[in-house]
């Protein structure tokens, strides 16, 4: 399963180059990046790109940045942290990107771990974080910010200003101009441009080495399937340390020359999203049920005829969008209804959450529900799966326009083979694979061997060429009765639902599968209220009995599923419990990137389970969470256990 990919201008292969060559000296005067201030859209040229680029490239050498160097970035998307990584890359230096809500032994294992000298921080925030460790990290020397807000009274002999180093940048150009084209000129195809921290499910997160090859081979394989192009609008609102963004917001956008659009802050991106009008899109599942969610409500609380039109014409632009997928004509009548619909109400929606312009919408990092799906096709937003891990570069896979199928993750990329392996593990090879773990060799030979990468996701390969994601290898076992037990892929299945965000479920060597429950506490509490069901806290609202009742059926929903797959009939949920409090990243029960510490949550909850796995009711339970600033607090609940039925045939029949 392979593609063949044809190269590009071998004389620009790497990212300083790309920025250099291809747009600067071309496209001087058009926007390549805008951000949000105050309400007010500021743009930068690609002339003022390489201009901002340049000048703290230079600020950075004066304060002793060498080729080498770690740049460690935290914060939210601003340009200014993105013309930092892209500095340290001109210098033959190394960004370490962070997750911005990272606690503090997080920040500084990866920071100790990559030998982070120089920093670069958003706000006061951040810095107050960079300092509490400085003292214990003994490579941090400099922390840069970029916001001011809060900044006068600190003691500033180690500290600078983003526009100081700039300055500082300006005064050493005077004297040895050209410095930085000649550090570009330096800088090799192989060389590091990027070492992106996994989120670490097992125990410390691994630093994945990327090089400009790797990065750029990437950026333009799904360039090269997909019709991007330079007038393309991208929002960067992503975490800056997924590899994700990564790609996205800086090696697809130095490679296609696309703008990128920086929100004013996570909590206005919608809004921000319906002024700019993205023509290229990339979400996580959740985010695309966090949008459906909200027009859920909104639609449950509208003028009933508006209600009514709104469920009519969806049912006709689900049904044709279902009959396009299977490659089938919709009849006129059909035809007609949903091109009035498209006037009516999808056209409308559309614009509405700011999608009115999309031309290619991704959507990766984990399995997306059907309902959700079929819904972004139906209001005709081309979304699509893609696949891939941090190890590959990001996207490894992608759906052909023509060939949009639910169930997969799409094709390979130019330039990928995947073949499945033993015990169905994929194994992927292509000039985006990385070239190690960063100081770690022993990771390095279990993940790379002769050229494969072994992902450790177990999959399929269908009739049509198309890659199916089952689960984690590790993960997929039997039960008692010797069913196979896929834990993430019946997560998957219930987080499909509007009401559960997380969860965990249960089942290896067992007589029946459990299921650990986190409610989605806004769609849910939107829910208690419209019905009059009055709550004080999460805790209290996930143990009302109004609410067990409202996600007992949404599991009902994922058992008659499962009951539709035979292999999986005896895996079906015959108990659960909603989660007093949610799974947090903070309290190391999930990653940055929220995926389950299966291991950990294990040990935590050992009384939960056993109490499942028991004829009990009713379990008591103490937690101590843990708040961003390192703050603790102790809670205490008394959670209900529902049983349910199993699907049998004549229900499913009913059903």
């Amino acid at each position: 399963m392979s593609a063949e990919y044809e190269g590009h201008d071998d004389r620009l292969n790497t990212l300083p180059k790309l920025l250099l060559s291809r747009q600067i000296r071309k496209e001087r005067d058009r926007v390549a990046i805008r951000e949000k201030d105050f309400g007010i859209w500021q743009s930068y040229t690609w002339e003022d790109y390489w201009t901002q680029v340049r000048l703290f490239a230079l600020g950075l050498a004066v304060l002793g940045f060498k080729r080498g160097d770690a740049l460690g970035v935290i914060g939210d998307n601003r340009p200014q942290l993105y013309w930092a990584e892209v500095a340290a890359m001109c210098l033959g230096g190394v960004p370490v990107p962070l997750y911005q809500d990272a606690i503090e032994k997080e920040l500084q294992y990866i920071i100790e771990h990559s030998a982070v000298r120089f920093i670069v921080a958003e706000d006061q925030e951040q810095v107050d974080k960079m300092l509490a460790l400085k003292d214990s990290v003994a490579s941090i020397e400099t922390i840069i910010y970029d916001d001011p807000k809060g900044m006068r009274h600190y003691d500033h002999t180690n500290i600078k200003a983003f526009v100081q180093v700039q300055e500082m940048g300006r005064e050493f150009d005077k004297l040895h101009p050209g410095y930085v084209e000649q550090e570009i000129e330096k800088v090799r195809p192989d060389d590091i441009a990027l070492i992106a921290y996994t989120s670490g499910t097992t125990g410390n997160p691994k630093g994945v080495v990327l090089t400009h090859s790797n990065l750029i081979t990437n950026a333009r394989a799904l360039s090269a399937m997909e019709d991007h192009r330079p007038t393309d609008q991208v929002m960067a609102y992503l975490p800056m340390a997924w590899i994700g963004d990564g790609v996205l917001s800086i090696a697809m956008f130095l490679n296609t020359g696309f703008t990128v659009n920086c929100p004013e802050g996570p909590s206005t991106v919608m809004r921000d999203m319906r002024e700019i009008g993205p023509t290229l899109l990339i979400c996580p599942p959740r985010i695309w049920e966090n949008i459906l969610s909200s027009v859920q409500v909104k639609m449950d609380d509208a003028w009933w005829p508006l209600r009514k039109a709104y469920e009519y014409f969806m049912e006709v632009a689900v049904k044709c969008a279902k009959l396009e997928s299977d490659k089938k004509s919709a009849p006129f009548r059909l035809k007609l209804l949903r091109a009035l619909g498209r006037t009516l109400i999808t056209s409308p929606l559309r614009d509405n959450l700011g999608l009115a312009e999309i031309r290619y919408a991704y959507t990766a990092g984990a399995a997306i529900g059907p309902e959700v799906f079929r819904f972004y096709r139906a209001i005709g937003v081309n979304l699509k799966q893609i696949y891939g891990l941090t190890e590959t570069s990001a996207m490894c896979t992608y759906q052909p326009d023509d060939d949009v199928k639910l169930e997969t993750v799409g094709k390979p990329c130019v330039g990928v083979e995947i073949r499945i392996g033993d015990h169905g593990e994929v194994l992927i090879k292509s000039p985006g694979v990385f070239r190690g773990y960063y100081k770690n060799p022993e990771a390095t030979t279990g993940a790379l061997k002769e050229g494969w990468l072994y992902t450790g996701d177990a999959g399929i390969i269908d009739k049509d060429g198309h890659l199916i994601i089952i689960d984690r290898a590790k993960d997929v076992s039997t039960m008692a009765s010797g069913t196979i037990f896929a834990p993430q892929y019946i997560e998957n299945k219930l987080k499909f639902s509007q009401y559960i965000k997380e969860a965990v479920t249960l089942g290896q060597g067992k007589d029946f599968v459990a299921a650990m429950i986190n409610i989605d506490a806004e769609t849910v509490g939107n829910w208690a209220e419209r019905r009059s069901i009055g709550y004080t806290s999460y805790t209290d609202l996930s143990q009302k009995p109004e609410v067990y009742d409202l996600i007992h059926e949404e599991v009902k929903k994922v058992n008659l599923s499962l009951f539709q797959e035979e292999q999986l009939r005896g895996a079906q949920i015959k108990r659960f419990l909603i989660l007093h409090k949610e799974l947090d990243p903070d309290d190391a029960e999930i990653t940055r990137t929220r995926k389950l510490r299966r291991g950990f949550i294990a040990q935590k909850y050992e009384k939960l389970i056993n109490s499942l796995y028991s004829d009990q009711e009713r379990v008591d339970v103490e937690a101590v969470i843990t708040y961003e600033d390192g703050r603790t607090a102790t809670i205490r609940a008394n959670l209900a256990i529902r049983d349910l039925e199993i699907v049998k045939p004549e229900q499913a029949a009913v059903a």
